[in-house]
């Protein structure tokens, strides 16, 4: 077995400062903010966008295959969701035609409508695509929640409900993003409201 110097030290710090993070009150009133969105979503049948770069593009998968999947509360009745993040030929041939910063806010002109939801993620919430996408959004009439940490970045202004992680690690940002997401799940799928439709 390699010794490994420091790494107890190391590894408690970490998680000691990934929890700190958890525990902040605000993430908590976020979630409050954030859950009956989604659960209006489901009721009405609405569709949610889910979208980001690199890990938080990662995240935003994880966030379609476990709320689609999981969610399911009352006659088989789920949320809608789409990972625009997803679609690797479509982002690149509006990186390579246009612009990169439009990769999600052109497939969302011609997918959402009014009363949609989308769930925009940037780690430092300055992410040029991302951005241009709420712009999108807002301008449909489509509610938007924001996740997001380093201080919020311009993300945390331009959406409904912003989740902002306070801490300037983009690994602790994104640790609490995916436990938000996990909680987000178990909640609708055990706890929600059952929909009658």
């Amino acid at each position: 077995m390699t010794d490994a110097p420091g790494l107890e030290a190391y590894a408690r710090n970490y998680l000691d400062e990934a929890k700190a993070a958890l525990d902040e009150p605000t993430i908590l009133a976020a979630v409050h903010r954030i859950v009956p969105i989604l659960l209006k979503a489901r009721d009405e049948g609405r569709a949610v966008f889910f979208f980001g770069n690199g890990g938080s593009a990662s995240t935003a998968s994880h966030f379609v295959v476990d709320i689609a999947k999981s969610a399911i509360r009352g006659k088989g009745r789920s949320i809608r969701c789409i990972g625009l993040s997803d679609n690797i030929p479509s982002m690149t041939a509006w990186a390579n035609d246009a612009d990169y910063s439009r990769i999600f806010a052109e497939p969302l002109k011609n997918l959402a409508v009014s009363g949609d939801v989308v769930v925009a993620i940037s780690g430092s919430g300055n992410s040029p695509n991302v951005l241009e996408a709420v712009r999108v959004a807002r301008a449909l009439g489509i509610t938007t929640i924001g996740l997001t940490g380093i201080g919020g970045g311009k993300l945390k202004e331009m959406v409904d409900v912003a989740l902002v992680v306070p801490s300037n690690s983009m690994q602790h940002t994104e640790d609490v993003h995916v436990a938000v997401l996990h909680l987000l799940t178990a909640y609708l799928r055990d706890e929600g409201p059952v929909s009658e439709r």
